[in-house]
């Protein structure tokens, strides 16, 4: 049974890779693109640190099952290349993860950004891995092109 579960992610915008850098490196940014972060409306949301810069952290807390409570905090930055972060899940089950951005120029004004998500999974969840990993692609090709749609305009 696997032990880990990795999930990649492409899309191609039409704008400068500084560009979506500028853009994705606030993690606040997330509330407008990431499907995650738009299941609650209502959550509770804390920030910690300078946001676009190592060592910040976003927490959050939701009273709905899909959401649960957690922090995701900024632990690499290569600027206009990617951004690594660590991703703490507390509720409903405690797990770390790594997400991580990763632009790629295509052209002077087109880009292609990567997501990549990767974390262990633990009985009970690598019964259900399969299932699961298929859940977040989804989740993150959705959360790509709802980016696209925003940084085009």
């Amino acid at each position: 049974m696997a032990k880990e579960m990795y999930i990649e992610k492409s899309i191609s915008i039409d704008k400068s890779r500084k560009e979506v850098f500028e853009y994705i490196k606030y993690t606040k940014h997330q509330d407008q693109f990431s499907v995650w972060n738009m299941t609650d409306p209502n959550k509770t949301a804390t920030y910690i640190g300078m946001d676009g810069t190592i060592g910040f952290i976003y927490h959050w807390d939701s009273k709905n099952k899909n959401v649960g409570a957690g922090s995701q905090e900024i632990i690499n930055i290569i600027d206009d290349e990617q951004i690594l972060y660590e991703v703490r899940f507390e509720r409903p089950m405690k797990n770390i993860a790594q997400s991580q951005f990763i632009l790629k120029e295509i052209s002077s004004d087109k880009t292609e950004l990567t997501w990549t998500f990767r974390g262990p999974t633990k009985f009970p969840m690598s019964l259900l891995k399969s299932l699961f990993q298929k859940m977040l692609e989804k989740d993150i090709s959705k959360s790509l092109e709802n980016l696209k749609i925003i940084l085009e305009k």
